[in-house]
């Protein structure tokens, strides 16, 4: 189902369709594996959010790490997407191939003198960034001061990432789910990296490109990515763009702490078809468990769509960091 290599302007033309004014949100999967139940309830609440909105839904298959990303599962998510209902109005999109649009923007905050290359291995990062919240890290700066000739000495032994100088700053948003949220850019994360030691454009810069490109407003998302928004609201303001609206829905865990994965195979959706029969069976124990939907009958996403409320997002989950799947 791939499409052809006119796939992108014909998906271009479909966005002259749109309203100045009209919410646009994107399904934008990885290809690196068929979908769960975690991936199934947050495409579900990008739809229900967007549609409740009036909106457009975009679909962008992130294969920015070719390597990883199988031709086969961009197939079959597409076919996944149509079978539960969850029905797109423009794509579907690559990352791959969008170098030249990734490298505008990359040299751009080169040419203000907002990059530099970083030569830390991952041992390095572990030894002298600080933790924060949890597993992440803040990078300690250990590259930023570099001399012309560090920079030529250590070019010599091994290739370097690309990291974005950061403010002291606070970055902050209101989150329809998750509501206010801030992040100091210098104190809670460090100069992150935009283009990786291989070449490849780092998800944070590639992810703005795209939204802004394909006119992406409205980002609904699990909340492990809440603490990337502050970053990729930084990289908006510093291209020109403006701020989409967010909404971090809980991720769907197989137990405390522990988000669902394709080991995790009573959650797989082949697995799930077998267990409830049909697209509206499952769809259904997917609401049911998160508490889209008081019971867990089988429903299509169209029959959810009109009971929906988007005002009761701020109350919607008990707990809004994670649900244990069941």
């Amino acid at each position: 189902m791939r499409d052809n290599p006119n796939a992108s302007a014909r998906a271009m033309n479909l966005a002259d369709n749109r309203r100045p004014d009209q919410v646009v949100g994107r399904f934008a999967p990885s290809p690196t594996g068929r979908m769960h139940a975690g991936n199934i309830f947050a495409a579900l609440m990008c739809w229900l959010i967007v549609k409740a909105q009036g909106g457009r839904i975009v679909l962008r298959i992130e294969d920015l790490d070719v390597e990883r990303s199988k031709a086969p599962f961009i197939d079959q998510i597409q076919r996944d997407f149509e079978m539960l209902g969850l029905t797109w109005d423009e794509g579907p999109y690559f990352q791959s191939g969008r170098d030249e649009a990734y490298r505008a923007a990359y040299d751009a905050l080169v040419n203000r003198g907002l990059v530099y290359p970083c030569f830390c291995t991952r041992a390095d990062l572990h030894a002298s960034s600080a933790p924060h919240r949890g597993e992440k890290l803040v990078y300690a700066g250990t590259c930023r001061g570099l001399s012309p000739e560090g920079v030529s000495a250590r070019m010599a032994e091994r290739k370097p990432s690309y990291r974005l100088r950061v403010p002291d700053a606070v970055y902050a948003l209101t989150d329809l789910v998750q509501g206010p949220y801030g992040q100091n850019l210098e104190r809670e994360c460090g100069d992150y990296v935009i283009r990786r030691s291989d070449g490849l454009f780092a998800y944070q810069l590639a992810v703005v490109v795209d939204d802004e490109e394909q006119g992406v407003n409205c980002v609904v998302r699990g909340m492990d990515l809440l603490c990337s928004t502050p970053q990729q609201m930084y990289l908006q303001d510093l291209l020109g763009y403006g701020h989409p609206q967010y909404a971090h829905v809980p991720l769907v865990v197989g137990e405390k702490d522990r988000r669902l994965s394709k080991r995790d195979r009573d959650a797989a959706l082949d697995e799930l078809l077998a267990a409830y029969k049909t697209p509206e069976g499952v769809i259904g124990h997917v609401a049911g468990i998160t508490g889209i939907a008081p019971s867990a009958d089988p429903v299509s996403c169209e029959e959810l769509l009109k009971a929906f409320d988007i005002n009761s997002l701020a109350t919607m989950f008990p707990d809004k960091v994670q649900i244990l799947w069941q």
